[in-house]
């Protein structure tokens, strides 16, 4: 029996080796590359500011995103007395250590342990924040945010529309790693964004980059409503990026065009930016298609506009995240667009996602949107 089965399983992962390289040989280089190879990362100071939106000079330095998330959370709590940081974990550094040193300089009052609760803390933190203080919360996973989810739908986003202007608990924000990080299966891999974009109340943020974690965080933990913000955990040390090292903060509910197009609009946010980038590359090379990317950055509000506009201009679009595809934030996004932009679109709006399936361990390499699956849609569309 024991021959048996091993013989099954040597089978079993000789097919997955066989399928994987006959999926990736259609355009063989181009899922193998780091995220250190994209062409938006700011690679000098003048890059660095400029991606800021800084009009002066400031100084800069080399971060990953996870030490660019460290650094805002510091500004964050030199600029507010009343700003606290809390989670499981959090006082070592975190999981992915981006607290690390923090209780160091502000000490055990402002930067502390919770118990495993998720609930817990989430009521604890809009609690806080409802007195008008700011409360930064870390979930160490995405995946285990569920527990907390009536704290975050049923009160931290109403809390502003029961109370008026006498309270509020704008001053929360919850942070949480997400979506693939290359061997976390089922619980360590999900992308819950839509469950909480589909709540009134709330901001979600999802940032792609060094500079972007940075203002993007600064600009959340100071905005007058709740935030949930979103840090892919694969990016985290996945590429470092020139930063500014003061305080500035990037406008939430405005999208980047990181890669002008002319022919094809794709949207994506978080690690897809990346796909994206690399799948326009090939489309370029492979099919001379001209394509313009854009980072949503803000998935709720997400900003229309700027969307609505390259469609206008290209008459295409598709979607990518990694999230499963049914009722996704891509399908709102088709939605809006094939309403708004349906005379001027040359092909249906696509959308390229992660599978309606749960993300297991051995499954992962075929679950994530790649170079592939993006390249072959933006031909699908351009050919229509």
């Amino acid at each position: 029996m024991f021959q048996v089965r091993a013989s099954f399983g040597q089978l079993r992962r000789s097919l997955l080796q066989s399928a994987f390289q006959v999926r990736h040989s259609s355009s063989a280089g181009w899922n193998s590359y780091t995220a250190g190879d994209a062409a938006f990362l700011a690679r000098t100071p003048e890059e660095s500011i400029k991606q800021a939106g800084l009009t002066s000079s400031a100084e800069t330095t080399n971060l990953n995103l996870y030490q660019s998330v460290n650094d805002a959370l510091r500004i964050a709590m030199e600029t507010d007395d009343s700003a606290i940081l809390f989670g499981e974990d959090v006082a070592f550094g975190g999981v992915f250590r981006c607290s690390m040193g923090l209780q160091e300089q502000f000490g055990e009052a402002r930067v502390f342990n919770t118990p495993l609760s998720e609930q817990g803390i989430a009521g604890f933190a809009v609690g806080y924040a409802a007195q008008g203080a700011t409360a930064i919360a870390e979930i160490q996973f995405a995946d285990y945010v569920f527990p907390a989810f009536d704290q975050i739908v049923n009160e931290a986003a109403k809390y502003r529309y029961r109370g008026g202007k006498n309270f509020n608990c704008g001053g929360l924000t919850i942070r949480m790693p997400c979506m693939v990080v290359g061997h976390g299966a089922l619980y360590h891999s999900q992308s819950p964004e839509a469950y909480f974009a589909h709540c009134p109340g709330l901001r979600v943020v999802i940032p792609r980059s060094p500079v972007q974690a940075k203002g993007l965080l600064l600009a959340s933990i100071r905005d007058p409503n709740p935030v949930i913000f979103m840090e892919p955990k694969a990016l985290y040390r996945a590429s470092s990026e020139i930063v500014p090292t003061i305080d500035y903060e990037l406008p939430l509910s405005k999208a980047e065009i990181v890669r002008p197009g002319s022919d094809i609009t794709v949207v994506a946010y978080g690690t897809q930016v990346y796909i994206a980038e690399k799948a326009a590359e090939l489309a370029e090379k492979e099919l001379g298609v001209s394509v313009e990317v854009i980072d949503l950055r803000t998935i709720l509000p997400w900003d229309y506009e700027t969307v609505c506009d390259s469609v206008t201009k290209t008459g295409r679009l598709i979607v990518t995240h990694e999230a499963p595809r049914t009722n996704g934030v891509g399908a709102e996004i088709a939605a809006y667009v094939q309403k708004k932009c349906f005379l001027r679109l040359e092909s249906p709006v696509e959308r390229v996602t992660g599978w309606d399936a749960p993300n297991s361990l051995i499954h992962e390499p075929f679950f994530v949107p790649d170079v592939t699956r993006v390249f072959h849609g933006i031909k699908k569309s351009v050919n229509y």
